[in-house]
């Protein structure tokens, strides 16, 4: 796992893209994507205040502003501080510093924020990384206005740790009888980016958690009305250079295939690792699966008792 540098800022600038400016230029689409689906479901109306966790580089802030104009106030939230100062100085570019105010906090723990300050809270891929996902929610309901509402855009990583988990078990079935040469070093490289083992991806904060336990958390803090969307889309995956292929990785957390590859493979295991992914990689038809649950819910307490509460 990564840990000396800012993780962020180095999966924002180099590690979803791979360092190819074609293929950053169709993630920013993609993501564009993504926050108007984000947006719609926040129903933001000028004059309110927007709260982005996790903001990163300001897409929803910046994107937020563009569709609701000059009265929106925006306060943009993110644990790096590095991150925070580019979309600072992006602000600053567009015009827009009278409208945003940057706050350096964890998403479960927002002190300078006021109880009932905030209209709209967003997250699109932020709460997905916070270990204790029920406080964050419970943060969103603290800083909430009453009748103020949540909309969240959050990848679901679950099945791709599940995914390392069969890769193991083959292998381990495959042990000494000659199998696939090639699954086993599927399963390494997987296994450096997810847990493989049931123990590991229950106790992963990136994959003990679903879209049904999202939901439930957020029912659990009072949220009410709540509607979850799971998207799953397979596509060709927008990475079709084989170096830009070695040097991403899934998630901010997780190593790029290329140091995977160096730390952990000899020549011939590489050779053989090239050899079967490369063609697929330059035809532009590998397969993305990407799986996104998008919730949005308001702030307001139910008068009767729910089934739970029963």
């Amino acid at each position: 796992m990564k840990t000396a540098e800012d993780v962020w800022l180095r999966w924002l600038l180099h590690d979803r893209n791979g360092g190819d400016v074609a293929i950053e230029q169709a993630i920013r689409a993609e993501v564009a994507g993504y926050v108007d689906r984000l947006l719609d479901a926040a129903q933001v109306r000028p004059g309110m205040t927007l709260l982005d966790v996790g903001t990163g580089e300001g897409a929803v802030a910046f994107q937020a502003i563009e569709r609701f104009g000059p009265d929106l106030r925006v306060i943009l939230t993110d644990v790096s501080e590095p991150l925070l100062e580019r979309a600072r100085a992006k602000a600053d570019s567009l015009g827009l510093l009278d409208q945003c105010s940057f706050v350096a906090a964890s998403a479960d723990e927002f002190t300078t924020i006021a109880d009932g300050s905030v209209d709209v809270v967003t997250s699109r891929a932020a709460l997905a990384y916070v270990p204790d996902k029920l406080s964050a929610l419970k943060e969103f309901w603290r800083i909430l206005r009453p009748d103020g509402r949540i909309s969240l855009a959050e990848p679901i990583f679950q099945d791709e740790a599940f995914e390392a988990c069969v890769l193991r078990t083959l292998v381990q079935k495959e042990a000494g009888r000659g199998g696939d040469s090639l699954r086993p070093l599927l399963h390494r490289c997987k296994a450096a980016q997810f847990p493989d083992t049931p123990e590991a991806v229950a106790q992963n904060f990136l994959t003990n958690f679903s879209e049904r336990s999202l939901f439930a958390q957020t029912r659990s803090c009072g949220f009410w009305p709540i509607h979850l969307e799971l998207h799953v889309d397979l596509t060709p995956a927008l990475i079709n250079s084989w170096d830009a292929f070695l040097n991403t990785s899934p998630h901010p957390l997780a190593p790029t295939l290329e140091l995977i590859l160096s730390e952990q493979f000899d020549a011939r295991e590489r050779g053989i690792f090239e050899a079967a992914l490369r063609p697929l990689v330059e035809s532009g038809c590998a397969p993305s699966v990407v799986r996104i649950a998008y919730l949005s819910a308001t702030r307001r307490q139910l008068s009767v008792p729910t089934l739970v509460e029963i």
